[in-house]
């Protein structure tokens, strides 16, 4: 069921990779960065420090939850836009919208529910955009 590395789409994988990371530079900067910053606790225009793991980071994480989706859906014969969009929203919300708010709701965060609507609705959209792209290009 799992042996599906050589039915991957990679150019699927590298347009999902792209705009997931695309689509993180843009909810977290431009679209919500104060946002974001009061769910930390921040100053609401504090800039991020740059380092090579803030740099780096995200990229590769939506790199390693798009080839995850890959595989997926190469092994559950995912092969229609109802079907992508179902198993975007399904591991959008079942997975990485979920494992957000377990993240955010521990004492170090001031506040949880406001980080994980905004980071929980970022992986959700980006989840369902890897999955069209997986199977659109």
């Amino acid at each position: 069921m799992f042996d599906v590395l050589g039915d991957l789409n990679w150019f699927g994988i590298l347009a999902g990779f792209v705009a997931f990371t695309v689509l993180g530079g843009v909810w977290f900067a431009l679209l919500f960065p104060r946002a974001y910053n009061l769910s930390l606790g921040r100053d609401p225009g504090a800039k991020p420090q740059g380092s090579p793991l803030f740099f780096a980071g995200p990229p590769l994480t939506s790199l390693i939850i798009t080839i995850t989706s890959a595989v997926l859906m190469a092994a559950l014969h995912i092969d229609t836009y109802g079907d992508a969009l179902l198993f975007g929203l399904i591991v959008g919300l079942g997975y990485l919208t979920a494992n957000t708010v377990t993240i955010a709701i521990n004492p170090n965060f001031l506040r949880p529910l406001l980080y994980a609507a905004i980071s929980g609705t970022y992986n959700l959209l980006g989840s369902i955009i890897v999955s069209v792209l997986l199977l659109a290009v």
